[in-house]
């Protein structure tokens, strides 16, 4: 567990790395409303430049849905592990997807439409095979928007609850972004290579553990107690950080090709 800021462990010369990033809070700044949200250019050409040096071991995991991710980080076409990992597509652009039954979506989306439409302020992102129950415009409803979710996964045994920032989301069980890492990890490009990954949420937290346990780097944005090894302030922080990484990888490459 760690509190401390402004610490990532060094990156190492001799070492194969696979990048994993969340994007709300790590790479793009947290805006009031999602669809407001965008990640700079020269951050996505950082990563652009990043994944060239790393053989495509790079990858967005996020609770954005996937076609949601491609309209953020385009040009760019990474691996991705979208709703928290509910859906992937691999370096060789192959979807999978873990869908609830057609039935079970239809019922929870009429009954949260009904709840959410009684609490102004809140919103509703119905994902497919996930629920995001957004609060940051209304957070008076905090407790009504967690309520509203326990119920529903009393009732579904089939959801789980993950709590974020102003948001509570349920989605199927077993999909969390630490499997998400730990599945890309076995196939090309990211097999055997150590994984470090960058997260600000508590949805991060399942990436941090899975990470630490592959013995790979996990790095915290923004405050709050972790499982994270290492910490950056801000997305700013991170923005630094990867130019930093991505120069460092770049030399390294350099060297390593010279030789």
């Amino acid at each position: 567990m760690t509190t401390q800021t402004d610490f990532v462990p060094p990156l190492h010369a001799e070492t194969r790395y696979a990048f994993f990033f969340d994007v709300d809070g790590t790479l793009a700044a947290i805006k009031p409303r999602p669809d407001e949200v965008s990640i700079p250019v020269q951050v996505l050409d950082d990563l652009k430049r990043l994944a060239q040096q790393c053989e495509g071991a790079v990858a967005l995991v996020s609770g954005r849905p996937i076609d949601q991710l491609d309209a953020l980080a385009s040009p760019l076409v990474l691996p991705m592990a979208g709703v928290h990992g509910a859906e992937r597509r691999n370096s060789e652009g192959q979807i999978t997807r873990i869908a609830l039954a057609p039935a079970t979506v239809t019922a929870i989306s009429r009954e949260l439409d009904a709840a959410i439409a009684a609490l102004p302020g809140t919103s509703l992102e119905n994902k497919g095979m996930a629920f995001a129950l957004h609060y940051r415009q209304a957070p008076q409803y905090q407790q009504a928007i967690e309520q509203l979710a326990a119920s529903l996964v009393a009732r579904f045994p089939e959801l789980v609850q993950q709590p974020g920032k102003c948001v509570v989301e349920l989605k199927p069980q077993g999909v969390n972004k630490g499997a998400a890492i730990k599945d890309f990890m076995q196939y090309p490009p990211f097999a055997g290579r150590v994984p470090v990954f960058l997260g600000d949420d508590l949805t991060d937290e399942a990436g941090f553990i899975a990470v630490n346990a592959l013995d790979g780097i996990s790095i915290k944005v923004g405050a709050g107690t972790s499982n994270a090894q290492g910490r950056l302030s801000d997305v700013t922080a991170v923005y630094r950080w990867l130019a930093q990484t991505r120069i460092k990888t770049d030399e390294d490459v350099s060297t390593s090709v010279r030789s």
